[in-house]
């Protein structure tokens, strides 16, 4: 005990210093630290240079779960409410980006506008439909009104106030929004030379002829791509590698699985409630009771008997299992069995159609039905004829039809059928509106309806095995430090390894592990490149992942892309080589053509256009088209570089058409066609207001 005073007085200053400092460092982690307050203020993003703070953000899914509840009675779930703070914040675009530009060019919508919209001239669709009168079928200004008096009457939180304001208010915006949208569409103007231009592009003929040398006839050994080679084409497309933050990880999960010792328990405690079962007088209420299913006691006819039931004798009163059905032990008892108003058959055919209604045609499809009868009855085997013969969508399976009720099927088939007073197949063909069927009874018809009790337990993992999977991913995640610890003893520990590229900050799942928000905040929020995470409980899986590496907002790096552009720039090279052996050759496209050797082919067309943007057996290849037209008649163009090859174009004759005295249709063709892209205007403004999401340090 001396020694013990002894130490705790010596210690005693240091242990209160190290527990300040950790207190310390706790509170300035807190504070400044990847998701600290000071650091990120509780903005959640900014969108067209506001920033957007957490309560203004779940301001907007306060409002969004409030028009949930109103529509659907009651209040949304986890996976709702992933939809609704998309909505949310779709919802803050709107108000800072988009409803931004149109005091900027200054449309506006008036109190009168919005009574225009309840009541006036331009009733709003939604208004009519709840509003029209059901004897005249025309929308009634004085149902309106009669309402809207009846409104103020209510108190302010009843709920059909709370519906017609919220209603109301988003009269205006979706107002605003139109005019604004019709205001940049109808600023869109055809002249009449574009029109004109247009005319010719549709209507103007070129016949040519053109050899073509696709990149294919130089190997990929036959030239050297350099680091030179691949800047200069990046920098001339740099424009196509725009690209948003996302980052790239590895991973390696631990599943939680039940074990065999977690299996044998689950069938013991199945054939322990099976007893039970089995002596039961109140079936419905003891698997109603202890049963993992929902519909636990169930009316079955032999129409929509499961599976595992279906070829079973079913006698009230009998046990059945256990057996194994989607990962879980079912036991099944026939609680009884009883007559229902119901009937049920179950039959194969084989449809013969005929080809028209006339009696000829008729009569040979009959005759052909017939003779394949004759052949089953001979020894043939069904199934056989009806895949060889069947004109529907059962001959595929031997014309099996499965279990029908009365009423599914044409009453001449159904009556066929329930007719039958055995199984096997019928002495004639049977005719319907859809043509001679043979047919095969394999259950003659019944009434029987059984009430099935059933008892069903997941095999499920217990505490220790979801103790012992925690423990694995845990003891791994603690032996590794970085990138390269994290792949060596994951192959040592046969791991398996995967790989997931491209990751979002909006992203909710990840490749294999489906959702995993979690581990996409950690991505974002607090990993670094080469950086090992701690263990992710993900449900059915534990996960450690590492960051390999990530794409900044802008343009991607020469590096990130090299392997995409390569292939592209081996084509240049290679039409280069192309081009220098073509302008060796001399004579005819012909005399080209042997010269090159059997890589070139020649091709002629009499009917190319602008407006087609293809050459026959080339493919798309707009350039090589404007070649054509950019030619005179009787004139050779020298090789060019196209999209799949190198070509040479010889005009024949180009046939300009004729001018003519009106370039309307044109003119509105190229009109509509304009106002189809302006369904972009959301997509164009939101891409210029400079979003940053980051959501992902609060969701």
């Amino acid at each position: 005990m001396a020694l013990i005073g002894t130490l705790r007085n010596k210690m005693g200053i240091g242990v209160v210093v190290f527990v300040f400092v950790a207190i310390a460092a706790f509170v300035l982690g807190d504070l400044f630290g990847n998701n600290g307050v000071l650091l990120n203020r509780n903005i959640v993003g900014e969108i067209a240079g506001t920033e957007i703070s957490l309560e203004e953000y779940q301001a907007a899914i306060q409002e969004r779960e409030a028009n949930y509840l109103l529509n659907f009675g009651r209040n949304p779930g986890e996976r709702e409410m992933t939809s609704i703070r998309q909505q949310a914040w779709e919802l803050l675009i709107v108000r800072h980006a988009i409803e931004k530009q149109y005091s900027e060019v200054g449309v506006s919508v008036s109190d009168a506008e919005v009574e225009d919209l309840i009541w006036g001239k331009n009733v709003d669709e939604n208004v009519k439909q709840a509003f029209t009168n059901p004897e005249t079928g025309q929308f009634d200004k004085n149902r309106v009104l009669s309402y809207l008096a009846q409104l103020k009457d209510m108190p302010e939180t009843s709920e059909p106030r709370v519906r017609w304001e919220m209603f109301q208010r988003d009269l205006a915006p979706g107002r605003i929004r139109l005019k604004y949208e019709n205001l940049l569409i109808k600023g869109d103007y055809v002249t009449t030379a574009e029109a004109e231009r247009e005319y010719h592009n549709q209507t103007d003929v070129a016949e040519a002829n053109y050899l073509f040398v696709p990149f294919y006839a130089i190997s990929d050994s036959a030239i050297t791509v350099s680091d030179s080679d691949l800047k200069a084409y990046y920098n001339k497309n740099i424009e196509k590698f725009k690209t948003e933050n996302t980052r790239d990880l590895k991973y390696v999960s631990f599943p939680v699985v039940a074990s065999a010792d977690d299996t044998l328990a689950t069938f013991q405690d199945v054939i322990k409630m099976a007893g039970e079962l089995k002596i039961s007088t109140e079936d419905s209420a003891f698997v109603t009771r202890n049963s993992d299913n929902s519909n636990a006691f169930v009316k079955y006819t032999a129409a929509n008997l499961p599976a595992y039931l279906s070829d079973k004798t079913l006698v009230a009163g009998e046990l059945m299992g256990p057996q194994v059905e989607n990962g879980a032990f079912v036991v099944s008892k026939v609680s009884r069995v009883e007559n229902d108003t119901v009937y049920s058959a179950r039959a194969r055919h084989i449809l013969i159609k005929w080809d028209s209604d006339a009696d000829a045609d008729k009569k040979a499809a009959k005759e052909k039905a017939r003779g394949i009868l004759k052949e089953i009855k001979g020894g043939a085997d069904f199934a056989l004829k009806a895949r060889e013969h069947g004109t529907d969508g059962t001959a595929s399976r031997g014309g099996d039809l499965g279990w029908f009720s009365s009423g599914q099927m044409v009453k001449p088939f159904e009556k066929a059928v329930f007719d039958a007073s055995k199984t096997g197949v019928l002495a004639d063909v049977v005719e319907t509106e859809f043509g001679y069927h043979l047919i095969d009874v394999t259950n003659t018809k019944t009434n029987k309806a059984y009430y099935i009790a059933t008892i069903e337990r997941a095999i499920a993992p217990s505490d220790a095995s979801i103790n012992e999977a925690l423990r694995k991913a845990e003891a791994f995640a603690t032996s590794v430090s970085g990138m390269e610890s994290f792949l060596t003893n994951a192959s040592k520990e046969n791991l398996i390894i995967r790989e997931a590229t491209k990751v979002g900050s909006g992203d909710r799942s990840i490749s294999a592990l489906g959702e995993a928000r979690q581990v996409v905040q950690w991505l974002f929020r607090d990993a670094s490149t080469n950086e090992v995470s701690s263990v992710f409980d993900l449900q059915d899986n534990y996960v450690v992942a590492v960051m390999t590496g990530e794409v900044k907002k802008g343009n991607k790096s020469l590096e990130a892309v090299k392997t995409e552009i390569t292939p592209a720039v081996k084509n240049e090279l290679k039409g280069q080589m192309i081009i220098e052996k073509l302008k060796t050759a001399t004579g005819t496209l012909a005399d080209v053509k042997n010269s090159f050797g059997s890589d070139a082919t020649v091709y002629s067309s009499s009917d190319i256009r602008l407006n087609v943007n293809t050459l026959p057996n080339v493919g798309f290849d707009p350039q090589a088209v404007g070649l054509v037209f950019s030619l005179e008649n009787g004139k050779r163009s020298n090789p060019v570089i196209g999209e799949t090859g190198v070509l040479i174009v010889e005009l024949n004759n180009k046939t300009i058409a004729p001018a003519i005295a009106d370039y309307t249709p044109y003119k509105v063709s190229l009109q509509q066609a304009a106002v189809g892209r302006n369904y972009s205007i959301a997509e164009a403004i939101k891409d210029k207001a400079n979003i940053e999401d980051k959501r992902y340090n609060f969701f």
